[in-house]
């Protein structure tokens, strides 16, 4: 995904995350918060992908494209 994508937020709610590395996308709006985390086989995302338009269809495809 290119840097400086827009997501959709339905809120200002976020979770600290402890082990760092985990991070793979950042938001900053008024502080800097993570908003995808990734582990495993697992990745998780603190907005709505289905309701960002272009850019969240296509990280809906990757998510797709990488299971295969």
């Amino acid at each position: 995904m290119p840097d400086n994508s827009y997501f959709y937020f339905a809120h200002s709610y976020y979770g600290k995350v402890r082990d760092k590395s985990l991070i793979i996308g950042e938001t900053e709006s008024g502080v800097t918060f993570c908003s995808v985390l990734a582990r495993d086989n697992l990745v998780a995302t603190q907005f709505h992908p289905e309701k960002s338009g272009i850019p969240g269809l296509r990280l809906l495809k990757n998510f797709l494209d990488f299971t295969r």
